[in-house]
């Protein structure tokens, strides 16, 4: 009595399993082929923990209050109904939103092009690449690539030229030029990021500007000189997929709070297109970050082929399950979406095509070229779309035999392939 107890013995020994983390975690997910970063992985993993721990909290107090039963009778028992409620909602209408992001390289020209999508329904965020060569309609409907339309017609023009050919409702543009993107990184304190490759300073036999690893710190100069980057002999993809980085990098930097999100955007003090006030886009920001800090975030490239156009596979896997391309219906007073294929073996069917359809009223999306063949063919989905689908036939002058119900690309409302029974005007 009245002596203190011996201190237990510990021996640091005892505790060296905490030096053994378990790189093969379940908590470890694939985002449909897409390749995250070890930061995601254990920002993915605290986040999982964190959601078995108050499970467990919620179970254990229902279990005292006699509540358990009636919960999971009404399958209302967390952690047993989660999965039910997101497959079910996750083939149903989704509400998405979707903006556009520029970023314009002021020294050495050029620029690079994102969809910023939230898919409320899914919860969960994607940035969507979109090649410079990916071809467009220009003002005039003919066809041009994405580059080049946003150098030549502006944001507006920009923005509805990919809404034709995705199918998709873009709320707004942000033209982020580099020097934006230079403070935007330093106000909220620098990023984090895997990088893969070594970027060069200006200065001749300084250190690289960029380290090429995994957690690097960023500063804005360093932020931007990665997004812009392309060593030579790469192809284009790998600088889009290094500005996709650095904007999944941003998002999981900047406030979840809509209000503080536009306080961030307001003191960039930049000029906004008029699709897009401050406001709106701090809004949408704050729910990508939302995303991206937990790791319910991915990045997509669109493929595109050599001569601009999209492969079905393609538009499938990214228009219709990322944009929700063929969700929606065009909105009223909208063109029709003519998707058309060029499989006459003549090269100017498909610009004859495309006068012939514009001038006729309707909305047209190059799908390239196809192995020739003898025939034409208009495809439709729906009952409804038939009398549609004529219509286009008698404007492209085909037969109503050509007319038949199919699958039409997923970026358009009915797809035409040009067979040698057509003839070019």
């Amino acid at each position: 009595p009245g002596q203190r107890a011996p201190a237990p013995d510990y021996r640091t020994e005892q505790f060296s399993f905490i030096e053994e983390p378990d790189e093969d975690s379940e908590d470890v997910i694939d985002w449909l082929k897409f390749t995250e970063s070890r930061s995601e992985r254990r920002e993915e993993a605290r986040r999982k923990g964190r959601n078995r721990m108050i499970a467990l909290i919620v179970v254990a107090v229902l279990v005292v209050v006699g509540g358990v039963g009636y919960l999971w009778s009404a399958d209302m028992l967390p952690g047993l109904s989660g999965k039910e409620e997101k497959k079910s909602v996750a083939v149903g209408a989704q509400q998405r939103d979707v903006i556009v992001v520029h970023l314009h390289n002021t020294k050495k020209g050029g620029t690079s092009t994102a969809l910023l999508v939230d898919n409320a329904t899914t919860k969960q965020g994607t940035t969507v690449l979109l090649p410079n060569t990916l071809a467009v309609a220009g003002d005039d409907g003919a066809t041009t690539t994405l580059g080049k339309s946003v150098d030549d017609d502006g944001r507006t023009g920009t923005r509805e030229s990919i809404e034709t050919l995705l199918g998709t409702k873009i709320s707004g543009t942000w033209r982020l030029d580099t020097p934006y993107l230079e403070i935007l990184v330093e106000q909220v304190g620098n990023i984090e990021m895997d990088t893969d490759i070594d970027v060069p300073d200006a200065k001749k036999g300084a250190a690289p500007l960029v380290r090429k690893g995994e957690a690097q710190t960023l500063s804005g100069p360093m932020a931007v000189a990665y997004a812009t980057y392309l060593a030579p002999g790469e192809a284009e993809a790998k600088q889009l997929t290094r500005f996709g980085d650095v904007m999944r990098a941003v998002l999981r930097k900047i406030s979840e709070d809509p209000k503080a999100a536009t306080v961030t955007v307001e003191t960039l003090a930049q000029v906004l297109d008029p699709s897009l006030p401050e406001k709106d886009l701090g809004a949408s920001l704050a729910k990508l970050a939302s995303r991206a800090k937990v790791g319910d975030y991915k990045t997509a490239m669109l493929p595109v082929q050599d001569d601009g156009t999209l492969t079905d596979t393609a538009t499938r896997s990214v228009v219709k399950d990322i944009l929700g391309g063929t969700v929606k219906t065009p909105e009223e007073g909208a063109p029709l979406r003519v998707a058309v294929r060029n499989a006459t073996g003549d090269t100017g069917a498909g610009e004859s095509a495309r006068i012939t359809l514009v001038n006729g009223g309707y909305a047209f999306v190059d799908s390239g070229k196809a192995e020739t063949a003898a025939e034409s063919v208009v495809l439709y989905r729906g009952a409804g779309d038939k009398e549609k689908a004529t219509e286009v036939a008698k404007t492209l002058g085909l037969p109503a035999g050509a007319v038949k119900k199919g699958e039409p690309a997923a970026n358009a409302d009915v797809s035409a392939v040009l067979g040698q029974d057509y003839k070019s005007k």
